[in-house]
């Protein structure tokens, strides 16, 4: 996935006839740090890729492949995993593709032991259904154990990340507002 991310990247900026400095002066990110990203040698944080989407007028969802959905239903075969970020997070988006829709739906799995990001906020909401293990949920300072079978809703406006405190490997579902993908 992130090889085709780096390709659309590269493909966006030569359209637009743009280098890689300009591209720089209007992300705040280095010539070097993009030229790594489109030549797919570096990891890719989603909020750098927010700040180039925004620089080559794209909406963010332009670089995830969704899987095709000729109707509201996502077939398990088409579900495919992917990553973000440096997280060694995996989700699988679930929810199917219309114009304007409001929220998201994904089952992500967390590796034994690992944390997803760092603290952060966005618009929205976020529901959160615990399939198997513990997720621990940190809110600004305050750390909540929500256990298979727990549920958990917040505002995304509180900063917030996700950790996996267990040996075992952690999934949940989560929904959260607006639509990311």
């Amino acid at each position: 996935m992130i090889e085709e991310i780096s390709k659309k990247i590269r493909q966006l900026r030569k359209e637009k006839n743009m280098t890689l400095k300009e591209l720089s002066e209007q992300t705040g990110l280095s010539v070097s740090f993009l030229s790594q990203v489109e030549n797919n040698t570096s990891s890719l944080a989603i909020t750098s890729l927010k700040k180039i989407a925004d620089a080559l007028g794209k909406d963010i969802s332009y670089f995830f492949k969704s899987p095709e959905v000729k109707s509201y239903h996502v077939k398990y075969e088409d579900q495919e995993p992917f990553k973000i970020e440096t997280s060694k997070a995996e989700f699988v988006k679930l929810s199917g593709d219309f114009p304007n829709k409001c929220m998201e739906a994904m089952i992500v799995t967390i590796p034994p032991k690992e944390q997803h990001g760092d603290l952060f906020s966005h618009p929205g909401e976020e529901f959160i259904y615990v399939l198997d293990g513990t997720l621990e949920i940190v809110l600004d300072d305050v750390t909540y154990s929500v256990k298979q079978g727990d549920s958990f809703h917040f505002p995304s406006t509180v900063s917030h990340l996700w950790r996996n405190p267990l040996k075992s490997t952690l999934r949940f579902l989560v929904v959260l507002t607006p639509s990311i993908f």
